[in-house]
């Protein structure tokens, strides 16, 4: 049977479409690990969720634009498409009018869809720079940590994160992987803009079949294949650093440290060294001291560096570490653990971040700019680190830090979100609520009743990628996609494009906006531009247009199979220096030092978070709860698909927690739990494993959040970990995302109490129009 083409962020597939009108997805024929995540696509496609027709918020209909706290309780009003662009065209021109362009927020994030052209970040950012600007946002929840620290240790932070050594560089020639985080199998199916060729299971196998030495650490054993026999080191959470800088202290008091590679190629080493064996502070960050933070015996910690010296090794950093408070330092850490080895830059060795974080890291596809859609410059010099939103909202005016400057939130009046569920990225999601009942007025444009659209006041349903045409690929993918429209928009959706469109009309730059383009004709001018420039510079000789897009895919030119990161700084550090002050690895950072901050000191250190257990906090909420990314979805898309739906327990969330853990609170396996802390709580199912460290849990994030009404702190009935993790930055440097741990307290919900139900499956409450009839409105002008 025939399919339709198209890609998504996990992966390439095709469309096949069934008597009865679903469609179902099935794997691209040269990938050799599909995503499981493809098993939700179909239900989720026409769910009852789904946005049928714009809607707009009774209150803010029936009063106007202001403040609002009914955000997120209160029904809405379907209304016909020219009064949701009109209402929305009047506003747009209020606040700029009024308060300016600053005090637009164009809070879109990246997630939305893997189509190159109907990516609505890009076309909401294009739409509102020609519309004068917008305060915008830096950096991503992923990574807002990293993309800060690393250009002041290596320069770039894109060579690290986006070019790390290549699995089959690592399969022949590493003899010890040393995985702080672990390298979980579940994260490498997605990847933004997808990949056609899931490769990276295949090369975790063969390591497997290898018997390459692995160590995980990380209090989750999951967090690496379960076929793959490994040393499993299930630290206390939050403590990598201390265990990072036990195994340093042991390299240099045992002289298993490589002087000679850190004279010549590192900067900072001596300063680094003062910390580590307690010259500069009194303590030597010993093993024993290590052991008394991580829980992992002092024995091991040594035998672990002594193994790590005498093999061909590498460290890597899962992306999760960084989203912690003081994320900053295992990054740092790893990096001069794996300096102090001394193998940065030989085929093997050295040290990796992102492995098992992501799909492409470590992957060999081209590395290949794709077409893409401009979206302009922005006037508007204002900005965010993202994971700021609500400290923008609630605190206009105020004076925060970022990366060694000082800058001002402005006073928000509107905020428009196209591409993203701020209600899953976010942290705290009580204060996020209060925030958003700030601004004048909240638009979204969604598919689904999601908990952003739901606290919104004007809400435009789109598309989703099966309605539409499009150009697909990811950033080292070995395809482009032609990703054709295998079904029709549900309900009265549009694309992005023609919402914007419509919009840009109303306010005088259509002809700008548009160019006097269809989407297809958008798609042809793309590839052909990005075509013509791959042909004049001798990279390859694409198809035209036609024939690419009746073939459905071009397989784009191979990047090559082997590559050492920093491999050419290592040849020749004087020809090819790094982008630092001193032209090396930054072991202590003068520039970081100098901004003097007390939660980022100037070299890697241990600095004790506010949440842990091994602090006073735990003696009230003695479980730390890890909120990583889902094993059944890609963030809170699909959501309500069939693979996502079949892993709920009792409903809800499932959470993991350890026998012991579990037998001293009455609990059993299916059990409605709720878990709790001071910011708020949730309703999970219980799943009962000795594959968690004792003292952890974990509660996935991506559940649609579903508050109760009427209760504070917010009870989500569904299971969203983001109602108990804090709104904090993980230093005054990068003001990154800290959702991956928080402490909670957990219980059995009571036999005899009726559970809340989870509502979010079903549309909101919707009501008649409050204001007069059209002709009513008429005759009293």
């Amino acid at each position: 049977m025939n399919t339709t083409p198209t890609t998504s962020h996990w992966g390439a597939f095709g469309v096949r479409h069934a008597a009865d009108g679903s469609v179902e997805a099935v794997p691209h024929p040269a990938d050799p690990s599909p995503s499981p995540l493809l098993g939700g696509v179909g239900g989720s496609l026409r769910h009852t969720t789904r946005v049928r027709r714009p809607a707009v918020r009774r209150g803010w209909l029936e009063h106007g634009p202001g403040p609002s706290a009914a955000r997120g309780s209160e029904p809405f009003v379907e209304v016909d498409w020219d009064e949701a662009l009109d209402l929305l065209a009047a506003e747009l021109l209020r606040v700029r009018t009024e308060h300016g362009n600053r005090a637009v927020f164009g809070g879109s994030y990246g997630w939305a869809s893997a189509g190159r052209f109907h990516h609505a970040q890009s076309q909401l950012h294009r739409f509102l720079n020609q519309y004068g600007g917008y305060t915008g946002s830096r950096n991503s929840y992923s990574l807002g940590t990293s993309l800060v620290l690393l250009p002041h240790l290596v320069g770039d932070a894109e060579a690290v994160l986006r070019a790390g050594s290549s699995w089959p560089t690592i399969t022949a020639n590493t003899g010890l992987i040393v995985a702080f985080g672990g390298i979980p199998e579940k994260n490498v199916y997605v990847t933004p803009g997808g990949v056609t060729r899931h490769s990276t299971p295949g090369h975790l196998a063969e390591l497997a079949a290898a018997g390459t030495g692995i160590v995980l650490v990380g209090p989750l054993r999951a967090d690496l294949p379960e076929d793959i026999d490994a040393e499993w080191l299930p630290v206390v959470p939050g403590s990598d650093t201390a265990l990072m800088l036990g195994l340093a202290h042991t390299l240099l008091a045992e002289r298993l440290h490589d002087r000679a590679f850190l004279d010549r190629y590192c900067s900072g080493f001596d300063t680094l060294a003062a910390y580590l064996d307690g010259s500069a502070d009194g303590t030597a960050k010993d093993a024993d001291w290590a052991a008394r933070l991580c829980g992992i015996e002092a024995g091991r910690i040594r035998a672990l560096a002594r193994r790590m010296a005498a093999a061909r090794t590498l460290v890597t950093v899962t992306w999760s570490l960084q989203r912690a408070r003081y994320g900053e330092q295992p990054v740092w850490a790893g990096l001069a653990l794996a300096s102090m080895l001394g193998q940065i830059g030989l085929p093997g060795g050295g040290f990796g971040h992102g492995y098992g974080s992501m799909g492409d890291v470590g992957d060999t596809g081209p590395v290949l700019r794709l077409p893409f859609l401009p979206q302009g410059q922005n006037p508007v010099p204002d900005f965010i680190p993202c994971a700021r939103i609500s400290d923008l909202l609630l605190h206009p005016g105020e004076e925060f830090r970022y990366d060694g400057d000082s800058y001002t939130y402005p006073d928000i009046r509107l905020v428009y979100w196209a591409g993203g569920n701020p209600f899953h990225h976010h942290q705290d999601l009580g204060r996020l609520r209060r925030a958003f009942a700030r601004p004048d007025t909240v638009v979204v444009h969604e598919p689904h009743w999601t908990a952003s659209a739901r606290h919104a006041d004007i809400v435009l349903p789109v598309t989703t990628t099966l309605e539409r045409e499009d150009l697909g690929g990811g950033r080292r993918d070995t395809h482009l996609i032609a990703m054709h429209q295998a079904v029709a928009p549900v309900g009265e959706a549009r694309d992005d494009y023609a919402v914007l469109a419509g919009l840009a009309q109303r306010l005088g730059f259509e002809k700008e906006f548009t160019e006097g383009r269809s989407p297809r004709q958008w798609l042809r001018h793309l590839y052909t531009e990005w075509s013509s420039d791959l042909t004049e510079s001798g990279i390859a000789h694409p198809p035209s247009f036609e024939r690419f897009w009746a073939d459905g895919e071009w397989q784009l030119p191979p990047g090559p199979e082997q590559h050492t990161l920093f491999a050419e700084f290592r040849a020749d550090p004087v020809a090819a220096p790094l982008a630092t002050p001193s032209g090396r690895i930054e072991l202590a950072s003068a520039r970081i030092a100098a901004m003097q901050l007390p939660d980022c000191p100037g070299h890697p250190s241990w600095v004790e978070p506010e949440e842990w257990l091994g602090g006073a906090a735990a003696e009230r909420y003695p479980l730390l709860l890890i909120a990583n990314q889902p094993s059944t979805r890609l963030h809170s898309q699909l959501d309500t698909g069939a693979v996502s739906l079949a892993a709920k327990v009792a409903g809800r969330e499932a959470l993991q927690l350890h026998p012991a853990d579990a037998a001293a609170r009455g609990i059993a396996d299916g059990d409605l739990l709720r878990v709790f802390n001071d910011r708020g709580a949730c309703l999970v199912g219980a799943v009962l494993t000795d594959r968690v460290r004792a003292g952890v849990v974990r509660l996935p994030t991506g559940a649609w959040f579903d508050p109760v009404p009427g209760v504070e702190p917010p009870l989500c009935a569904h299971g969203n970990p983001n109602a108990l993790t804090a709104d904090l930055p993980s230093s005054r440097l990068s003001q990154g995302c800290t959702g991956q741990h928080a402490l909670v307290q957990i219980e059995r919900w009571p036999d005899d109490v009726p559970p809340p139900p989870v509502t979010v499956r079903h549309p909101p409450r919707f009501t008649a129009d409050p204001r007069p009839s059209t002709v009513d409105r008429e005759s009293h002008q």
